[in-house]
């Protein structure tokens, strides 16, 4: 009879099973049967990847990086394309990584594989908890997001439409906490005059939000091939946008804009390539997919540097643009400008009918973001309950689609919850930390992997290491150290998330694991016993 070892108890034992590694075969193994489809190649990895880095993003961030946010924050000036590029080599060196551990292991998964490749069980359970912060919560964010800009867009028609569906009622289209807020800076103090309530506490429904989070589950569900073609369609949209401001709004190029180049110099570079670095996340999520690839030894590599060269020189082109056409050196610019650089660039030269066109844009570049963030993280609890992590009832697969449609339907409810509460500029804050822990952790694990299997095939491998793995943790750790100097909400809930996750870790997936390991020895003996018998 197998000893039973489901207890927490910090002994010898404890530490050997928490860094209990699971062997690349294993995983491969594991995958081989009743594995997802395969139907990405390296085309529709290139879509998914552009689909998830270009979104609100090159619509939004560009302004304040460039002409610097109204608390003081410097900006980069006409120097943010060098910025951009700044961040694209702070990106590769993560990318690059996750290449190596893509073609290496292509299982579902991603970063969280690779951590228990690499630094055991434990390690593994943090990694997961911490992406459900680049992947989960940020989903919510963008989800809410998407709802703001299409109030913005809709806004447009009031002489087309009827008022109620031009100008909708502020709890219908925010979370309670913004709700309240707008009510007040109305100037309205009793917000139960506005906003409905139950038992005295207002509510607040973003109706837009939730039908998008559902319609993005529903094209989830029937197949990643589906969702590729969807997010393909977007990602035209939005890039025949950005094309047509940069052709268009080259002929509004002023060079004396561009004068002086860099007018706070390093600092403001800097501060511009921090903030352009949240436009770059997304790439990551392409590895999450490596079990559905056709031949992922070839096409995600491709598909993982493809996706951030595109959006590289796309970043560029509209920073050189942008900045030709807005003075953004030595001068106070217009809030709007922040708020929507390319639209307000395009209205300053007589140009408004092209903010329609933006806003459709930055429509199809968040729809493509929601669909890429939400299969990355149903594919990484998929990966999890392969791990007794969470429940197994979370790799049953729809019988026609052969896709985890009940676990991509409990992600959909549980983020239609988190847009009744979340504060969306907390919950980006977080997504961000999420991002650099799992870069950090992914190019830790690519050198621990050299040490301990230096003769595995690795069909791409990582350049110059251990240089370039050594570059991409200085970056990304020098990166996150500085945004947890501030006291800001993320900086002291990001912690408390690690807290969380920890006490999860102790308190169930050590024990279903350690049950799930009794079981397996049972097994085993009763095996053995019936060999003896006959």
């Amino acid at each position: 009879m197998a000893e039973k070892t489901n207890k927490v108890t910090f002994t010898k034992n404890f530490i050997k099973k928490i860094t209990k590694i699971k062997a690349p075969d294993e995983m491969l193994q594991q995958a081989g049967s009743g594995s997802l489809e395969k139907t990405l190649g390296v085309w529709d990895l290139i879509i998914l990847g552009v689909g998830a880095i270009i979104g609100s993003g090159i619509f939004a961030v560009v302004g304040v990086a460039a002409a610097g946010s109204p608390d003081g924050g410097v900006g980069a000036g006409p120097a943010l394309a060098v910025s951009m590029i700044i961040a694209a080599i702070a990106c590769i060196f993560s990318a690059l990584c996750y290449c190596e551990f893509a073609t290496m292991i292509p299982v579902a998964g991603g970063a969280y594989i690779y951590t228990f490749a690499t630094l055991g069980e434990f390690a593994a359970w943090m990694v997961g908890w911490v992406l459900m912060l680049e992947y989960a919560v940020g989903f919510i964010a963008v989800a809410c997001a998407w709802s703001n800009h299409f109030v913005q867009f809709i806004s447009g028609f009031s002489q087309y439409l009827p008022s109620w569906m031009a100008n909708p009622p502020v709890w219908l289209m925010n979370d309670v906490n913004s709700a309240i807020k707008i009510v007040k800076d109305s100037g309205v103090e009793d917000v139960s005059t506005v906003l409905p309530t139950i038992c005295g506490m207002p509510i607040s429904i973003n109706m837009p939000a939730i039908i998008m989070v559902i319609l993005t589950a529903m094209i989830l569900v029937k197949g990643t091939k589906d969702s590729t073609k969807m997010t393909g369609i977007m990602v035209f949209i939005k890039m025949a946008v950005i094309a047509l401001f940069v052709i268009a709004g080259a002929f509004y190029v002023r060079p004396e804009n561009w004068t002086p180049f860099a007018p706070n110099g390093f600092e403001g570079i800097f501060a511009g390539a921090f903030l352009i670095f949240f436009a770059y996340i997304g790439f990551d999520a392409i590895a999450t997919a490596a079990e559905e690839c056709k031949n992922p030894q070839k096409d995600l590599p491709i598909g993982i540097i493809g996706s951030l060269l595109i959006t590289t020189v796309v970043y560029v082109l509209v920073a050189l643009v942008l900045t030709g056409m807005q003075p953004t050196s030595g001068v106070t610019v217009p809030t709007d400008f922040l708020k929507a650089p390319m639209a307000f660039a395009m209205s300053a030269v007589d140009k408004n009918w092209f903010a329609g066109l933006i806003s459709v844009g930055s429509l199809a570049g968040l729809t493509s973001v929601l669909l890429v963030m939400m299969m990355a993280s149903v594919r990484i609890l998929y990966a999890m309950s392969r791990d007794n992590f969470i429940s197994k009832k979370f790799q049953m697969l729809h019988p026609k689609f052969k896709t985890p449609a009940y676990l991509t339907w409990t992600v959909c409810v549980l983020a239609i919850f988190g847009i009744f509460f979340m504060d969306l500029n907390v919950a980006a804050e977080l997504c961000n930390f999420g991002t650099f822990t799992s870069f950090i952790i992914v190019c830790v694990a690519v050198l621990i992997l050299r040490k301990t299997e230096p003769n595995r095939e690795r069909p791409f491998k990582v350049p110059f290491s251990p240089l370039f793995p050594s570059l991409g943790i200085i970056c990304c750790g020098g990166l996150m150290l500085y945004k947890l100097q501030f006291a800001t909400s993320s900086a002291l809930l990001f912690p408390l998330w690690i807290i969380i996750g920890l006490l999860i870790y102790l308190h169930y997936g050590f024990i279903k694991n350690r049950d799930f390991e009794n079981l397996l020895h049972r097994e085993k003996v009763a095996k053995k016993k019936q060999e003896v018998t006959k």
